[in-house]
């Protein structure tokens, strides 16, 4: 039997992510499907609409067998890393096939790019020259792509599977890669038909736009007015009252001056951020960074932390089967809560949790607590 994960935020999940998992349903009739989401804040820096559990609730009712959290600490950090976590994870529930979306929809291609970036000497040492340059860090990739392949690359969601692939590379994982062709990619500005990707249904809905015919039905009664920018005032304080900013994860080369300066300049996030871009940083970046101090997550912790449990957000019959078959098999915890003083990386989740309930109104400290995994029967 196929055992297929898919990595996604859902946020919120949308008409292409069913999309997604239709295909994968006709691909793989008999397979059990898995999903591995963020929680609180996302990849891409942002916060996310939806909380866990309603995206948990969302996916059993489309079709989704098990959904599993991936903590904050790997959701909310480079590609590269988000691709760690999340692979580490699935490998350890015994996925073989890993899907996702993608632009180009060549695998061939995808697989030998990234097979070069893990492989090829002469391939990191052009990335590392052009990152001396002062060009960002995906840009700087692109960049050596271009010149040792002979390849243009520069959508989001092919460069994130890239970071799958690597990551299935490095570690000798037996799971193969399937691509599903996107319709649109993430900066798509326009609507095709009724799939619109995930950042403009968010900016449509912050606009007070109606967004019921691009989300499931079930996914209306779920979505909140949540945005990066109702955060603003906490972040203000934390960066105003911390001396040192270059103990958070990801404030590196002396940015954290450049934040400092530009703070009394900005009288929001966005504002900020467009106040501290430069050439070598993109969006982001600067807004994990600014997650990352908003939160507390510092360097000490992100080089101390390692994935000691999986944490079961939701299941239905066959999710639950296959979770039992594994129970032998694998050699971390399976939780289903909140337990204190049991894991660094947990604790961290709790706090990220904390912070998002400063504006949220789910109550979501509590549930971390509480909340038992959904069952769909």
């Amino acid at each position: 039997m196929k055992v297929i994960g898919i990595i996604g935020e859902y946020n919120p999940i949308h008409l292409g992510h069913i999309y997604q998992i239709k295909e994968a349903k006709k691909l793989y009739p008999d397979s059990i499907i898995i999903l591995i989401t963020n929680s609180t804040f996302t990849q891409r820096g942002d916060i996310s609409i939806l909380n866990k559990w309603h995206k948990a609730q969302i996916s059993l009712n489309n079709n989704i067998d098990l959904i599993i959290e991936l903590p904050f600490a790997y959701a909310t950090q480079s590609a590269d890393i988000f691709a760690k976590g999340a692979l580490f994870i699935l490998n350890k529930l015994k996925i073989n096939t890993l899907i996702f979306g993608s632009e180009s929809n060549d695998i061939n291609k995808l697989k030998e790019i990234a097979k070069t970036q893990v492989n090829n000497d002469k391939y990191d040492v052009l990335v590392k020259n052009y990152l001396d340059k002062g060009y960002n860090y995906p840009t700087a990739l692109s960049k050596a792509l271009k010149k040792e392949l002979g390849y243009t690359l520069k959508e989001p969601n092919d460069l994130l599977a890239i970071s799958y692939i690597k990551e299935i590379i490095r570690n000798k994982y037996q799971i193969d890669v399937v691509s599903i062709k996107r319709t649109n990619n993430y900066h798509d500005r326009t609507i095709n038909g009724n799939l619109v990707n995930a950042s403009l249904l968010r900016e449509m809905y912050n606009n007070n736009k109606n967004i019921s015919q691009y989300i499931p039905k079930s996914t209306t009664q779920y979505l909140s007015n949540l945005n990066i920018n109702m955060f603003y005032p906490y972040l203000l304080y934390k960066i105003i009252t911390t001396n040192d900013l270059s103990i958070y994860q990801t404030v590196d080369e002396g940015i954290e001056n450049r934040i400092k300066k530009q703070i009394s300049n900005s009288k929001t996030w966005p504002e900020l951020v467009n106040n501290i871009k430069t050439k070598r940083y993109t969006y982001n970046k600067i807004n994990r960074m600014l997650i990352h101090i908003l939160t507390s997550f510092t360097k000490q912790e992100a080089n101390s932390i390692t994935i000691d449990y999986i944490r079961v957000l939701g299941f239905n019959q066959k999710g639950k089967k296959h979770l039992n078959n594994l129970k032998k098999e694998i050699d971390i915890p399976i939780i289903t809560h909140y337990k204190p003083n049991k894991s660094l990386l947990l604790d961290i989740e709790l706090r990220a949790t904390k912070i998002y309930d400063l504006v949220s109104k789910d109550n979501l400290t509590e549930k971390e607590f509480k909340n038992p995994p959904i069952k769909k029967n």
